[in-house]
């Protein structure tokens, strides 16, 4: 159980995510990151310079990734911190802000940022020279997104077939289910979105983008949600044969960043937006879950970070889940006990899509904000990763 790291409230930001080669589909991750994340510095009055640490989270590669945290911290406005790159796939954002609270726990930090930074649009092509051949061979080639999307070299199956098979473990999951739960989940975003978005203002700051080469745009609102209705889900075709998931049911390719501050309780207060409002890192949590059972992975995890917190599901009051596949949801709730239909409030990246590195970043913000409409309480954020890994936090809001 962690007890010395802080979120100052209101010491975050996420992006707009934009659609799959939408608006952000030509910027560069890091730099777009740490360009937004030195804007919303400046928009708050904060120094970069007292930070002594950045953990940054991009999990696709881009030019100059070899470079990727120092580069963004110098970029960022903070030129003389060390940082770290971190790169886990969905679950990139949970532990590269677990290393982060690790190093304040320690004493090796005393304030820290994290930024998350993706692009799925656009992800680079590889290659690599052919090995063991004696007369040379064409070079091995991947897509970095579509390939690795489509084949787990230790599972041998597309995501999708993982989710897919962890629904026939499950029995009794259909099509119908999982309509009803995305229809939810897309009625929850709009909740977000009710009295001209004044959820998401709470904590979403507009990128500004190359639109042509003299003019710059802003993105100010999520780009490409895709309405749901009862009907037209129904009327979607299944994905795999013998499978539950339409295109309805899964998430999407997205761009965007998000930003949070990592520090001690004191030093919290005083860049909070509100003192009297405090947030507690308490606990982090890890998993691997059956081979090619991807969906599964979060419920490990997230009953790791509640035992080491101390506390149980029931004592847990906004729940958020990274969910790709809407089984991730359905598995989750029948594990741990809870109505399904009652978690991922004001939004999910099943509806607002998933740019990998800031993707549960933006859930922990969302918890955050729900947590102080509630009045406080404990809040946990969780999901799966490539591999069939995946990680969670546990944080506590007292109002």
């Amino acid at each position: 159980m962690y007890s010395k790291t802080y979120i100052p409230f209101r010491g975050y930001y996420s992006s707009p995510f934009a659609r799959w080669q939408g608006t952000l589909q030509s910027e560069h991750s890091v730099e777009l990151g740490a360009a937004t994340a030195k804007r919303w510095l400046a928009s708050r009055n904060f120094d970069p310079k007292m930070f002594d640490y950045l953990t940054l989270g991009v999990s696709i590669g881009h030019q100059h990734m070899f470079y990727a945290a120092p580069w963004a911290a110098a970029m960022m406005g903070a030129p003389d911190i060390s940082a770290v790159h971190v790169p886990q796939a969905c679950s990139t954002s949970t532990t590269a802000i677990n290393v982060g609270v690790m190093g304040i726990e320690l004493g090796l930090y005393s304030t820290v940022f994290f930024l998350g930074a993706d692009r799925c649009s656009n992800g680079p092509h590889t290659t690599w020279a052919s090995p063991g051949t004696m007369m040379g061979g064409y070079p091995i080639a991947e897509n970095w997104m579509l390939d690795n999307i489509s084949f787990d070299p230790w599972g041998g199956v597309p995501m999708i077939e993982t989710a897919e098979k962890v629904v026939k473990l499950m029995g009794g999951v259909d099509k119908g289910l999982c309509d009803a739960v995305s229809l939810r989940r897309y009625e929850q975003y709009l909740d977000g979105m009710a009295n001209d978005r004044a959820f998401q203002k709470k904590y979403m700051f507009p990128v500004e983008y190359k639109k042509s080469r003299k003019e710059i745009g802003v993105l100010e609102a999520d780009e490409g949600i895709t309405p749901r209705t009862k009907e037209g889900l129904a009327g979607m075709k299944i994905v795999l044969k013998d499978g539950v998931h339409t295109s309805g049911s899964q998430t999407h390719p997205a761009d965007g960043n998000c930003g949070i501050i990592l520090t001690t309780k004191e030093k919290a207060a005083e860049l909070s937006f509100d003192p009297k409002i405090v947030v507690q890192v308490v606990s982090y949590g890890y998993s691997r879950a059956p081979k090619a059972c991807m969906s599964m992975a979060p419920v490990p995890a997230a009953k790791m970070a509640l035992e080491k917190a101390g506390i149980s599901i029931k004592d847990i009051k906004a729940i958020k889940d990274h969910n790709p596949f809407v089984v991730n949801d359905i598995y989750l709730a029948r594990e741990l006990g809870y109505d399904v239909m009652d978690v991922n409030n004001y939004g999910c990246s099943l509806i607002f899509g998933h740019p990998q590195g800031p993707t549960v970043g933006r859930l922990l913000i969302e918890v955050i904000e729900e947590l102080v409409l509630k009045g406080g309480g404990y809040g946990l954020a969780t999901g799966c990763a490539a591999g069939d890994t995946g990680a969670a936090l546990v944080i506590k809001v007292a109002c």
